[in-house]
């Protein structure tokens, strides 16, 4: 091969190259299976299922004025019901395992670039009060996608990933005429429940006894950093819209091993510092339900000792329209010693007869 003839080649070598990466990063833009460009097209299916690579998308470019938003325990509403509860237009963006800073910063995000988002529904996990404010259980993310950096986007535009688990699924789906997954349906659960299925993951007999519980200055001190470089940065942010924040009725198995590990007072008195701080917002509606025993003492209605059936969510929807469980500053010290004494004093060895 000549040198001319070697030059020819090299160049058509860098021409189909640059003319396949160009075609691949049209096609992604195009379908672009995680809203990263723009709002879904009418003639295209998408499968909404990675929440970590989708959400941030539907906070771009979605319609809506009101968003349902927490960790694994949300994933179970319907926007749809909500809809018809508060006459909203809302979304559902749930973080499995998120700890108070990712959804926060997903939040301040959302609101920053939607204005007519003015009704969030945000489930703030009991247990998260006695965690570092910046916890978290997962240390990658797609960050690519969260900013207006166009040049990390090729971390999008050619990600292997991508192209197959997202533009091909959903340009299969399009083809076999498969509808696109709903805003009810996007990262719901039906798992099994009931005893014996929490049984699977709970075990009285090793519940983990190596935890402090007492609760003092440096506890006092962690539970206003969390709630304040979280979830107060952003409720204070956004003062016009309104923040139905809500404790999720964990189930008695949860009580059960906080009392096991004697902790049940350190988690109230980390409950009442976060509701005092909450209550001083007043854009916030606070909503507490371990009273509501009918639904905690059923094992019926979960499928570990947190995590709740659809059917929750459905009544978690309507205790708010109702505002049932609304937490005021006249009721909150009676409802925490109301839960003090039942869950000190429950007999626990009846869940097992």
């Amino acid at each position: 091969m000549n040198q001319q003839t070697a030059k020819k080649w090299f160049i058509k070598c860098i021409l189909t190259l640059a003319v396949s990466l160009t075609l691949i990063a049209l096609i992604v833009i195009i379908v672009d299976p995680y809203f990263h460009y723009h709002k879904p097209f009418s003639f295209l299916s998408y499968r909404l299922y990675d929440e970590r690579y989708t959400n941030d998308g539907i906070s771009r470019h979605f319609d809506f004025d009101a968003m349902i938003t927490g960790t694994s325990i949300t994933q179970n509403f319907k926007p749809s019901e909500m809809d018809e509860l508060f006459g909203t237009n809302t979304v559902k963006e749930s973080f499995s395992g998120a700890g108070y800073q990712e959804l926060a910063d997903n939040l301040d995000r959302a609101l920053a670039r939607n204005q007519n988002l003015k009704q969030v529904l945000w489930a703030v996990d009991y247990n998260g009060f006695l965690r570092e404010y910046d916890w978290a259980r997962y240390d990658e993310y797609p960050t690519y996608l969260y900013d207006n950096n166009p040049f990390n986007d090729v971390s999008y535009l050619f990600n292997k990933s991508i192209l197959y688990h997202g533009v091909l699924t959903n340009v299969a789906m399009t083809l076999t005429r498969t509808p696109s997954t709903s805003m009810d349906e996007y990262s719901s659960w039906g798992m099994d429940t009931g005893l014996e299925t929490i049984m699977a993951t709970y075990d009285r007999e090793n519940v983990n006894l190596d935890v402090p519980t007492d609760f003092g200055e440096a506890e006092y001190n962690m539970v206003t950093e969390t709630m304040s470089k979280n979830i107060l940065r952003v409720v204070n942010k956004y003062p016009d819209t309104t923040f139905y924040i809500f404790y999720p009725p964990f189930s008695i198995f949860y009580w059960e091993a906080l009392s096991i590990k004697g902790t049940i007072d350190r988690q109230l008195q980390a409950e009442q510092v976060a509701t005092e701080l909450l209550l001083e917002c007043p854009n916030v509606k606070l909503y507490n339900f371990f009273d509501q025993y009918d639904v905690i003492c059923d094992a019926n209605y979960y499928s570990d000792d947190s995590h709740y059936s659809e059917e929750i969510n459905s009544r978690i929807l309507q205790w708010i329209a109702e505002d049932t469980g609304l937490v005021t500053k006249e009721n909150y010290l009676d409802k925490i010693a109301q839960e003090r004494d039942f869950y000190t004093n429950y007999d626990y060895d009846s869940l097992y007869e």
